[in-house]
């Protein structure tokens, strides 16, 4: 049965001083789906590799095969992801909280930038992870305050490992397949 909008003793209480978010009721709510971490990846106008952390990433299809992610209309990557073509997922593995940090806008100090390679649709795609998708846009739809980028995938490469999980706000310790 679904929840009308209101606070309840599972969702974060307000900060004092702090200006109230009229979603963090809906937020928590939503909170309560453990979701994987993605690094999605595209070039821009001028061939440099953009980033953002994604925990939106879902499969679609298998015949054709097809994925989707959604994209904030807000986030600052948005105009270079809409004029893409194509785009690079990148599933991270538990030890990867750093990355999804990274690309989430939070990067450590003196960093380097990790290892990436092409797929063929020219999307760069992160080396060192569980799972990677070269994907070809195939379609974008509105939806609110985002856009949702379906795309079929051209190529994937995958390896054992735990994955790195989101759950409640937080990064999720010690799961293992």
């Amino acid at each position: 049965m679904a929840r009308a909008m209101t606070q309840d003793d599972n969702t974060t209480p307000p900060t004092p001083g702090i200006a109230l978010d009229i979603h963090r009721p809906l937020k928590d709510a939503f909170g309560r789906f453990a979701t994987g971490i993605t690094v999605a990846t595209c070039r821009n106008a001028e061939g440099a590799t953009v980033a953002i952390t994604v925990n939106s990433f879902t499969s679609v299809s298998l015949e054709p095969p097809l994925v989707l992610w959604c994209l904030e209309t807000k986030a600052r990557t948005y105009d270079d992801f809409m004029a893409a073509d194509s785009y690079g997922i990148s599933v991270l593995r538990a030890d990867q909280r750093a990355l999804s940090d990274r690309f989430a806008g939070y990067p450590a100090p003196g960093s380097t930038p990790p290892a990436m390679r092409d797929g063929p649709t020219g999307a760069p795609l992160l080396e060192d992870c569980i799972a990677r998708f070269d994907c070809r846009i195939v379609d974008r739809h509105p939806a609110g305050d985002h856009v949702i980028l379906i795309a079929e995938v051209v190529d994937f490469h995958s390896e054992p490992g735990a994955p790195l999980v989101y759950f409640s706000s937080t990064y999720m310790e010690g799961f293992s397949p």
